[in-house]
């Protein structure tokens, strides 16, 4: 198993969360009633685990080993990533921020609710193909085969040392939960 293969399998983790996302901003553009505790939760979601575990492993170790193997984050594809990442953590404040407004009684926030959901699933969806199918494919033919172990190991002390231990585990049971929200 290469590195690379670890951040795809949580790209199909996220995804997953994508889907209940736009599910549930469609739904309210549609004029139905979705509790903002879901947005809350999913903003959770992806500030602990998509930003703060994967993009952790991405920015803090593949990206650090790319650079090291001659790839410069000053230049494309890494400041596309890197910026893109910027992008979705401003969406997930603003999704955040909407949702508490909302929450609070403020029903004129609805929209950008409905907006920065939308928007951050069109960015991650976007930003997830490029990594999986040019970023990584690079990263496996930059990085020499004999350094994978070594970020795989990097990875799993982001995961338990970094992030802390039960973290990952505990954001798998909530994209779980988030699904089963729009989907029940």
């Amino acid at each position: 198993m290469k590195a690379t293969d670890i951040l795809m399998e949580e790209h199909r983790v996220i995804e997953r969360v994508l889907d209940a996302l736009e599910i549930a901003a469609n739904r309210l553009l549609a004029g139905q009633v979705i509790p903002m505790d879901f947005f809350l939760k999913a903003t959770d979601f992806i500030k602990n685990f998509a930003d703060g575990c994967h993009h952790k492993k991405e920015e803090g170790v593949l990206f650090v080993a790319l650079a090291a193997n001659g790839m410069s984050q000053d230049t494309e594809p890494l400041c596309i990533m890197l910026a893109e990442h910027e992008e979705g953590r401003h969406l997930t404040r603003a999704l955040r921020e909407g949702a508490e407004r909302v929450q609070g009684g403020d029903t004129t926030a609805l929209s950008q609710v409905i907006q920065n959901a939308l928007d951050y699933a069109a960015l991650l969806r976007e930003h997830i193909q490029k990594e999986d199918h040019i970023l990584f494919p690079m990263a496996d033919n930059v990085i020499p085969v004999e350094q994978h172990q070594l970020l795989m190991a990097d990875f799993n002390r982001v995961e338990h040392e970094e992030t802390g231990k039960g973290i990952h585990e505990k954001y798998l049971r909530i994209a779980d939960e988030l699904a089963k929200v729009v989907l029940a």
